[in-house]
């Protein structure tokens, strides 16, 4: 911090000083300057652009699970669901239902239920579960 000094002593110090003389706000009164390595600056003002433009490619994680899948099963595959989650991608949870578990089809549900009920803190439903298929339970869920 330099205060307000002529554009000649200005560069003459960053000159003595082996940098550039970057002015970084001309519409201010008196345009603000700084004393600084411009090709640095640059390549700081270009990554930090880079960065910013970046945006992430939403993806649909599927979690498959059968009516009998054990509980520490289900909460083992709940903390996947709940990481593709904070990555913000959606989860589409599938509860496949084969020869007399067609039967148990409020089993499938109750264990799509459970889920959404201890993932609804990161989550919403975007999809409710339903019989998808005649063998199959999905429910679909998006990141709040």
């Amino acid at each position: 911090m330099l205060g307000v000094i002529p554009t000649e002593e200005a560069l003459k110090i960053a000159l003595e000083a082996g940098l550039d003389l970057v002015e970084v706000a001309p519409n201010e009164r008196p345009p603000v300057c700084r004393i600084l390595d411009y090709g640095k600056f640059k390549y700081e003002q270009k990554k930090k652009q880079a960065k910013n433009a970046k945006t992430h490619q939403v993806q649909l994680k599927e979690i498959r699970l059968r009516p009998k899948t054990g509980d520490h099963d289900i909460q083992f595959k709940m903390k996947r669901a709940r990481g593709f989650l904070e990555d913000r991608d959606k989860v589409k949870l599938n509860v496949f239902f084969r020869g007399r578990e067609n039967a148990h089809h409020e089993r499938g549900r109750e264990i799509l239920e459970g889920i959404i009920a201890d993932l609804e803190d990161i989550a919403k439903v975007e999809k409710p579960p339903g019989m998808e298929g005649g063998r199959n339970m999905t429910a679909v869920l998006s990141p709040k």
